[in-house]
């Protein structure tokens, strides 16, 4: 039993088990709602460790982890290992931007900018509607089990991109990142087009009014009635907003082993 727990012990496992950690800590950074979310450091630290404990035999059996021997060899490994996990993440949590960028533009042509809340997933303050569709996505990524997805898709990149000092940045995959930037406005527009439209066509008819009732005070009349607008399409549209925002979410989270050349 001493020679087994002073081979589990060896530098070897250790600085295996910091990479496996530094993988998942990358993918702390960047995740949905464990990176937003005003959660404790400390609390976000064990969850990552007891993982990283989790993870780690298995690693260890099927990869040929090879102890680099100076401290600028971990350092390039240590980055090269957040880099993958700091990816995964963000790939997870392009539709949780889009979504902020779609109630953004909802609020502004509703004019509900001024008012402005606290917003628990980011510590700081946003329009209202903006956090009514970010709780929506946050539901539907918890009901998809989108963290069982997030920790498959690090044990797969494991396979994929063992751990190891060769770091390769392929083309591809600066395209991939790319392009999955580049959708996040693709995703904001398209969840915001129906309401925002509908507003914008508002705000055309009542510029005819104005014309037509010029001693109408048409700034009165026109708040209210875009926010009881914008608040009813809202509410009429959230089965539809639930379908593309579950379609949206298992998309990005089966691309993402795609995304890193999987």
């Amino acid at each position: 039993m001493p020679v087994d727990l002073i081979a589990l012990l060896s530098p070897t496992n250790l600085i295996l088990f910091i990479v496996v950690l530094t993988r998942l800590s990358g993918l702390m950074t960047t995740a949905p709602l464990i990176s937003t979310y005003p959660i404790p450091m400390q609390i976000k630290t064990w969850l990552m460790a007891m993982v990283a404990f989790i993870m780690f035999p298995i690693v260890l059996a099927k990869t040929g982890f090879q102890m680099p021997t100076s401290i600028p060899e971990l350092s390039i490994i240590l980055l090269k290992e957040f880099m993958i996990g700091y990816i995964i993440g963000f790939v997870a949590n392009v539709v949780f931007i889009g979504v902020e960028i779609a109630a953004d533009l909802i609020s502004m042509q509703m004019g509900l900018t001024a008012s402005q809340a606290l917003n628990p997933m980011t510590g700081d303050t946003s329009p209202i509607l903006s956090q009514a569709y970010t709780i929506l996505a946050s539901m539907i990524f918890i009901g998809l089990n989108g963290y069982q997805w997030l920790f498959a898709a690090v044990y797969k990149t494991f396979q994929i991109m063992p751990p190891g000092y060769e770091i390769t940045i392929s083309g591809t995959l600066v395209q991939n990142v790319i392009f999955l930037t580049s959708q996040i406005f693709v995703v904001g527009l398209g969840i915001a087009l129906p309401i925002f439209s509908v507003l914008v066509i508002t705000d055309v008819l009542l510029g005819f009014v104005s014309k037509m009732m010029p001693n109408m005070n048409i700034f009165m009349v026109a708040l209210p009635v875009k926010i009881y607008m914008g608040l009813l399409l809202f509410v009429m549209l959230i089965p539809l907003m639930y379908s593309q925002l579950q379609v949206l979410i298992e998309k990005y989270l089966a691309s993402i082993i795609t995304i890193l050349g999987g």
